[in-house]
């Protein structure tokens, strides 16, 4: 029997506010998975995948609207830019000159900045043959404070078994520094299913970057064993909070095991009751993990249900944050001539 092919509607998910409509693209495996992401910060909005026993349900948290995206900063499935994560004091030096960005953590600079790359509209191009969809974005020199024009694209692909596949690429016209991350929350219960505490982590890093109280990285790399931060047996998420303690939940960068350059397993989230399955993986050094501690009611998402705190799991893979301020840490430099590639797959399959 001949496998059918991933499917492809193209069409308008919203307007901003002068009238300009922000382009979607749904595309749907065999497999029963299907993606729908928006031109509006190249965006992952809605992940439908089927349970153990083939019922859907949509599994990463994000709204329905563009005016909450807008109102949110909660990054709910963007591609963040042109810097995902933090970076210390809101500057760094680079050949000798010092570049004051954009502050809107303070004193800090978080996920590009008060305007980064998940408030813009990206240019929207499909690739029917390839089952892809391909958002640009070109950022100015100076934009947030980063010197070079740099020109961004973001690349998802859905395989007919149900594989996502994401490729964040990057020139630029002058020395600059670059880290693209992909920022959804997942709740493999489903969106509107409450905390997921019921979930299993896997994290296949044997060290973390510990942080400072503004949540820099001091530059150190400290062992996970025998430490709360120790994912790699998979624990019961609501078992790991309280190891942790405190209020906040995990929003620490993990050091990934296994050389980078090469796409190779990162992480492996688990919903038990349903079977559903995400293994995660990437070519990246980094893994963030951010359990939604800051998530409140307040936050209203899809179909009306409040996103309290821990009602979804971020998992970005990255450069190490505050990386162009440590210099042991693996380098975010992008030279002319160079194209930065950042390489990720996310495979949810649903467990007997």
């Amino acid at each position: 029997m001949s496998i059918q092919p991933v499917t492809i509607d193209r069409f308008v998910f919203d307007h901003t506010a002068d009238g300009t409509p922000v382009e979607a693209v749904t595309l749907t495996s065999p497999a029963g998975l299907s993606a729908t992401l928006i031109a509006h910060g190249a965006r992952l909005v809605r992940l439908t995948a089927p349970d153990r026993a083939g019922a859907l349900a949509d599994v990463v948290l994000g709204f329905d609207r563009l005016a909450d995206y807008l109102d949110s900063t909660a990054y709910f499935g963007a591609t963040c830019g042109r810097y995902g994560n933090r970076i210390g004091g809101a500057a760094f030096t680079l050949d000798g000159v010092r570049h004051g960005l954009s502050v809107n953590e303070p004193p800090n600079h978080l996920h590009g900045g008060a305007d980064g790359f998940d408030r813009r509209l990206w240019a929207m191009a499909l690739e029917e043959a390839e089952n892809a969809v391909t958002f640009t974005f070109r950022s100015p020199d100076g934009d947030q404070g980063y010197p070079g024009e740099l020109l961004a694209q973001t690349r998802y692909r859905l395989t007919a078994d149900g594989t996502l596949a994401i490729t964040m690429t990057a020139t630029t016209d002058a020395p600059t520094m670059v880290n693209l991350v992909h920022h959804s929350y997942w709740n493999l219960a489903g969106h509107a299913a409450g905390d997921a505490r019921d979930h299993r982590l896997t994290v296949l890093g044997g060290a973390i970057t510990p942080v400072d109280s503004g949540l820099i990285p001091t530059g150190e790399r400290l062992p996970v064993d025998q430490t709360p931060f120790d994912l790699r047996n998979g624990p019961l998420l609501g078992d790991a909070l309280t190891a942790l303690g405190g209020t906040v939940g995990f929003d620490h960068n993990w050091c990934v095991d296994g050389g980078t350059g090469a796409v190779r397993p990162v992480a492996r989230l688990e919903h038990p009751p349903s079977g559903r399955r995400l293994e995660l993986w990437s070519d990246q050094p980094g893994l963030q993990v951010y359990t939604g501690g800051y998530l409140s009611a307040a936050i209203i998402g899809k179909g009306g249900q409040a996103y309290c705190p821990f009602a979804g799991i971020a998992l970005e893979t990255q450069r190490f944050p505050n990386s162009p301020n440590i210099g042991a840490f693996p380098t975010a430099r992008l030279d002319p001539g160079q194209r930065y590639v950042h390489r990720m797959e996310l495979r949810l399959t649903a467990e007997g």
